[in-house]
């Protein structure tokens, strides 16, 4: 390897590997932001979480890669032009081309990769990371007692502490109120103390209540409903014990999420595209014959008299043949038949765009896998040369540029996305829109950089518009 490449890739290197990283924390913290409320009160254990945050952080590669690579490239190229090291280099006689090439190469072999990850890798992450968040919400909140406020998280049971000392486990001042029986608060107990533990399996919580009284309201019968006997029983120590179980994390099978279009790779995607498309055209094909076979030409065999014929049905006396009976049979079957067809036209129209908007967000997932690895070498035909003209690196210019610069790839991309998800364009139209805009913008950048143009001396740009009003009156005129 030269010596040329290596300095190249030293200076690449450093503030890819930085960018990438920021990238990454900053799109994590957003998934924490957006889940927070999910995660907290679960009493979730450290292996639960560092398995989630390990899993949703491999998701954030594909925002992360994009704009790492824009960063990166952008600083790189501003460094050299800052320290007058890229104008030596073209001195020398290199053209920028011939000094972008090992970073050309570079990227184009993360282009591959990221095509490789997010083929192979990221839907088994997704798996992984959906399955584990899915279990997570649907988890109970950990069973905690605040000074009097009342619990309702166990079932049948309403627990109010009074106070709770500093050892956390002796209460003060305890009232349960037992709706088991689905009878209303029937039964109540009140206790001056309390101590609360855990069994060793942590399947059972044991609540020993000393110097406590209980009431029960009996309703057994007809006589208890109108008397309302109560019993009221004191005691020095009782012993309640609650499940547990339920409060524990339950891990979902893993094949209940595999079909989702997130989980699925290439292959997978164009073979569940095809299978959808081939049941729509199915759908569509069998609509029209099921109907006229249905409903469209359905006889009324119960009607004797013989059908008028054409001449009274053209002058409008078509029912003159039949009585009244049999008329308002007539209109009820037709109206019965019409129902009938309709609801069975509404049915297959709800059916027929489920699957159609189910295919869109399958055919959405496919253009995804190359949209990633094509924003990664557009992105960087936009950083290295806008770097190399307006040659300011650190992380102060570059980044508010590289930050506009992916806001507009983003937007451009969830717009594109969404209305495709909607059928308002192509999908390939709008998963692709990113790139179409940015591409042009490319080449520019990379032609200006080329040609050592100053892309934001603005004199040349006035005087190029002066040029073209004077060759415009400067043209002869026609007589």
């Amino acid at each position: 390897m030269k010596t040329l490449h290596k300095f190249i890739l030293k200076s690449y290197v450093g503030p890819f590997v930085m960018t990438f990283f920021i990238a990454m924390f900053v799109f994590f913290m957003m998934f924490i932001f957006k889940y927070i409320d999910d995660f907290v009160g679960k009493g979730l254990g450290a292996g639960v979480l560092s398995e989630l945050f390990f899993y949703f952080s491999l998701t954030t590669i594909p925002m992360a890669l994009p704009l790492a690579i824009l960063l990166s490239s952008l600083m790189t190229f501003g460094n050299l032009g800052e320290h007058f090291e890229l104008s030596a280099l073209k001195s020398a006689g290199l053209s920028l081309q011939r000094i972008m090439l090992p970073l050309i190469i570079t990227v184009f072999l993360l282009s591959a990769s990221a095509f490789y990850f997010s083929n192979n890798i990221l839907p088994y992450t997704n798996l992984k990371a959906g399955s584990l968040l899915y279990d997570v919400r649907e988890s109970k909140p950990a069973l905690l007692f605040k000074d009097g406020v009342f619990n309702n998280s166990i079932d049948g049971f309403s627990i109010r502490v009074g106070k709770k000392e500093e050892d956390g486990k002796t209460l003060r001042n305890v009232m349960i109120y037992d709706h088991r029986a689905l009878q209303g608060n029937n039964i109540v107990l009140s206790a001056q103390k309390g101590k609360m533990e855990e069994t060793a399996d942590k399947n059972y919580l044991v609540l020993t209540l000393s110097d406590g009284v209980s009431y029960k309201e009996m309703a057994d019968n007809e006589k208890d409903a109108r008397t309302h006997p109560l019993i009221r029983d004191k005691f020095d120590e009782r012993v309640i014990r609650f499940d547990l179980s339920e409060f524990k994390m339950s891990r979902t099978n893993e094949d209940l999420f595999k079909n989702n279009y997130q989980m699925l790779n290439l292959s997978q995607l164009q073979t569940t595209v095809d299978s959808l498309s081939n049941k729509i055209d199915k759908r569509r094909y069998n609509f029209g014959t099921q109907l006229k076979k249905s409903y469209y030409m359905r006889s009324m065999p119960y009607i004797d008299k013989p059908d008028p014929n054409v001449s009274d049905a053209e002058n409008g006396k078509y029912f003159a043949a039949y009585s009244k009976e049999e008329k308002l049979n007539i209109l009820e079957t037709a109206s019965n038949i019409a129902r009938s067809a309709k609801a069975y036209s509404e049915s297959v129209s709800n059916d027929y765009y489920a699957d159609y908007y189910s295919l869109l967000k399958y055919d959405i997932e496919w253009h995804r896998k190359f949209t990633l690895s094509i924003a990664c070498l557009v992105l960087f035909f936009i950083g290295a040369p806008l770097g190399a003209i307006i040659r300011k690196g650190g992380l102060g210019m570059p980044v508010v540029i590289s930050v506009l610069f992916f806001i507009t790839f983003h937007i451009l991309s969830i717009t594109g996305e969404k209305l495709a998800k909607e059928g308002s364009m192509p999908t390939w139209e709008g998963m692709w829109m990113a790139t179409f805009v940015l591409l042009p913008i490319g080449i520019f950048l990379t032609y200006k950089a080329t040609a050592d143009s100053n892309l934001f001396d603005a004199s040349s740009y006035i005087g190029w518009f002066k040029k073209v009003l004077n060759s415009k009156k400067k043209a002869p005129r026609v007589q």
